[in-house]
């Protein structure tokens, strides 16, 4: 399956090709604060599955840390896609690929919600322990 998505203006569009690796929400300040919004909906993809194929030369990027490459379009400013090469995924934004059946399957830095959300999925404190976090979970 090939998932198609562009910036908010359609200068660049993004390919996400095969079925994401995961899914879920991010409540961490760095999120939110790139997102505008209170959670983040994220879409982990290998690197190799994720290509720009149309206005590449508007891609521009801000890497706060070396853990995220966040990637939006000089034209509108619309989000696109983080990388992150430490974890070897690359998140694009639920809403980006509109196609994508969203189906969250946890939560990551639920310790710093400020929208809590009774959902039943698994709520991680920081990050899965295979992505370098402690593992521990926080309750509903």
């Amino acid at each position: 399956m090939t998932y198609s998505g562009s910036c908010f203006c359609g200068a660049i569009e993004v390919q996400a090709e095969g079925e994401p690796v995961g899914m879920g929400f991010c409540h961490c300040r760095s999120c939110r604060s790139w997102s505008g919004g209170p959670v983040n909906a994220f879409t982990l993809w290998p690197p190799a599955a994720v290509k720009v194929t149309k206005g590449a030369d508007q891609v521009t990027s801000f890497a706060k840390t070396e853990v995220s490459d966040r990637t939006y379009c000089a034209k509108c400013g619309g989000h696109l896609m983080t990388r992150h090469p430490t974890l070897g995924v690359v998140d694009i934004f639920s809403a980006t690929l509109p196609d994508l059946a969203f189906a969250p399957g946890l939560h990551i830095n639920y310790a710093e919600t400020v929208l809590p959300m009774r959902d039943g999925l698994p709520k991680f404190k920081d990050f899965p322990t295979d992505f370098g976090g402690s593992g521990e979970m926080v309750a509903e």
